[in-house]
């Protein structure tokens, strides 16, 4: 045989075992697909941290600083998949915890199924659902109010005045769209979605989203506030919904659209803000009951495409798409700031970092 007919002939050979051998490997963590628990029942497939390369001697030193810190679970999911879920000081799998600000990101989302199945339009005046008066503001001032303002914390509304959403405590401080401010005038959002869908807020949630995706819990009405209180799983299920853009195994709850724009800067004056969605990554940030402008990423530790959903107390969810994680958090305050945002976050990632890189 010709030397360079050899040649090619070895080539082919050499070709065909290596492909004969790549379709006997396993697939690696970044071509898996992406796992979804079934809907009913307590099945969730794990993988161990050793299957992702992750660096187990320090694993012990994360659940340390979480256990100091006060936390009543912490999960981390990859691909869907657990691969960390622990439970701290008497709390258990079943336990129920609230979310606090953190289920704001639930209004959002509902929201927005909301908004798709054609009952709301996001651009339009809140009045036009809840009529004229629910604030004190001018009704000229009122009338500027979007559904949109208020998923992006631009009411324009007073935000030092306190809990109580009552009209009498929503007073005129900025026109709309003018000024960045964290306030509970976000609850007023639920009574959008009741009144567009005919139905209470509680029924309209599970039906668009809850049962939908598996999840469990309850809203529990805390005076001019709905909290919404879960076990750690059903976070998680939320955080998975999360990294897959409103998909679920499939099924497009929210549209990716929607999502996406709920998940990225909302407004021009707070660049680390969605739509309730908190933002990394940025080139500053404001925190609540503030108007200063910080400059920076919101939590310098975590990966730069991070975006979570951050309630009083360090209640957490963090959606990783770069990383395919979601990481949750549940418990008491880590320090002593209450806020939903502290050092206790960037530190976290610290820990976590030492064990994912």
């Amino acid at each position: 045989m010709p030397i360079r007919l050899l040649f090619l002939f070895s080539l082919l050979v050499l070709f065909t075992n290596c492909s004969r051998n790549n379709n006997n490997l396993e697939p690696s963590p970044n071509q898996e697909s992406m796992y979804f628990p079934p809907i009913s029942g307590n099945v969730w497939e794990t993988k161990t941290p050793e299957s992702l390369g992750w660096n187990t001697n320090n694993i012990q030193e994360l659940l340390n600083y979480l256990q100091q810190k006060n936390t009543k679970s912490f999960m981390i999911l990859h691909n869907g998949k657990i691969v960390m879920e622990h439970y701290f000081n008497g709390h258990s799998s079943s336990t129920a915890w609230y979310w606090a600000s953190a289920g704001k990101t639930l209004t959002s989302t509902v929201a927005g199924i909301a908004e798709q199945e054609g009952y709301l339009n996001t651009d339009n005046k809140v009045s036009t659902y809840l009529g004229n008066g629910w604030t004190s503001a001018p009704i000229t001032k009122e009338n500027l109010i979007t559904c949109k303002n208020l998923l992006n914390m631009t009411s324009g509304l007073d935000d030092s005045l306190g809990d109580d959403v009552s009209p009498a405590n929503l007073q005129y401080k900025a026109d709309s769209g003018t000024r960045w401010a964290y306030h509970n005038v976000y609850v007023k959002m639920q009574d959008v979605v009741s009144q567009a869908t005919g139905t209470s807020w509680n029924t309209y949630f599970k039906t668009s989203l809850a049962d939908k995706i598996g999840m469990t819990g309850t809203w529990i009405d805390n005076g001019s506030l709905n909290v919404f209180w879960s076990n750690t799983r059903s976070m998680a299920r939320f955080g998975l919904l999360a990294l897959n853009k409103g998909s679920w195994n499939g099924n497009s709850i929210l549209n990716s659209n929607y999502f996406i724009k709920a998940t990225t800067t909302s407004q021009n004056i707070n660049f680390a803000y969605g739509y309730f969605w908190w933002l990394n990554g940025k080139t500053s940030y404001h925190l609540p009951q503030t108007q200063v402008t910080f400059p920076g990423a919101l939590i310098p530790n975590a990966p730069s495409d991070t975006f979570c959903a951050l309630g009083k107390n360090d209640q957490k969810i963090y959606v990783v798409p770069s990383k395919k994680l979601v990481v949750t958090r549940m418990g008491n305050a880590a320090d002593a700031s209450i806020f939903a945002l502290s050092d206790f976050d960037n530190t976290l990632w610290a820990k976590i970092n030492a064990v994912i890189n």
